[in-house]
């Protein structure tokens, strides 16, 4: 098998990358993104590319299956174009188009998208367990989420017109870990947490390496479709702040939108506004089909997630 995985410099590629390449099943692994891959390997071959350059697109025709984890997080990369919607969209909605696209066109017919349970939304009126089957609903202004489920609505067109494609989504929650986004390792030790009336919304994570290993099985898999995952118990996110701090400071919900909007305004370091919306309701997945059709279940839970992200 041969593997071409985009976003390969990425956080989530430097647990992915090495599993694949520990598997002899796999004979080449072709990694591509703008930044240089910090790995070596006598069977990675490393091109530092856009995804929708000419480059990365001729690899396609070298390769069996796709995994496409290329998207742009939080801004990250775009430097000032990072509050240039049209030029976030160009590269995680039209990028991610055009080289799924060519896939098909070049014969791959095993494609796996790193989705994200942001494509649910956070919203009032969600089941207390959502479902691969719940309708795509990403809050309006949090483009991560609108990006995923843009592109995810697309690969249903794509699926429909080519039946053959195997085509996989993995929608995992929040990642933690060694190589956690700086953002979410700082929420966790911060003592600021959301001042919300009882009971108070749910949420959850999932470790580094349970995605890796989701994303191992979906290269070998006979399963197809949307996977869900999540590691539990669900816990309000006060409750993990305070696994990390002892004494914390309730603020209403309001006050940390301004500041996070104002942060955003003038720190790359910042996620965007639109996230801190997730933060009013619950969102707890259902992992059940993981399990059932990929044989995939966290091995760490919350607690061990919260406390050993670092």
């Amino acid at each position: 098998m041969k593997i071409l995985v985009t976003g390969a410099a990425g956080r989530l590629a430097r647990v992915v990358l090495p599993r694949l390449l520990a598997d002899e099943r796999i004979e080449r692994v072709y990694g591509v993104d703008l930044q240089p891959i910090p790995l070596e390997h006598p069977r990675l071959t490393a091109v530092q590319a856009d995804i929708r350059d000419p480059e990365c697109l001729e690899l396609l025709e070298m390769a069996d299956v796709l995994v496409h984890m290329a998207f742009v997080l939080m801004g990250g990369g775009l430097g000032r174009a990072r509050h240039d919607r049209a030029a976030v969209r160009a590269v995680n909605v039209a990028g991610s188009q055009l080289l799924m696209g060519a896939a098909v066109e070049a014969g791959i017919e095993r494609i796996v998208f790193v989705s994200s349970a942001a494509v649910y939304g956070s919203w009032p009126d969600l089941p207390e367990s959502v479902s691969e089957s719940q309708p795509l609903r990403p809050l309006p202004g949090f483009s991560y989420g609108e990006d995923k489920a843009a592109v995810e609505t697309w690969l249903n067109e794509l699926e429909t017109a080519h039946p053959y494609l195997h085509l996989i989504r993995l929608r995992p929650h929040a990642i933690l870990g060694p190589n956690a986004h700086p953002m979410l390792m700082r929420l966790l030790h911060q003592p600021l947490v959301p001042w919300l009336r009882k009971p108070l919304p749910r949420t959850q994570c999932i470790w580094e390496d349970d995605v890796a290993e989701a994303l191992h099985l979906s290269l070998f898999t006979a399963a197809r479709g949307a996977f869900n995952l999540a590691a539990g118990p669900p816990m309000p996110l006060c409750d993990m702040i305070r696994l990390n701090r002892r004494f914390t400071l309730p603020v209403p919900l309001s006050l940390l939108a301004l500041g996070h909007r104002l942060a955003w305004r003038f720190s790359p370091a910042v996620g965007e506004p639109g996230w801190v919306g997730g933060l009013r309701h619950s969102l707890v997945l259902d992992t059940r089909r993981a399990w059932e059709e990929l044989g995939w279940q966290a091995r760490r839970d919350t607690y061990d997630c919260v406390k050993n992200e670092t």
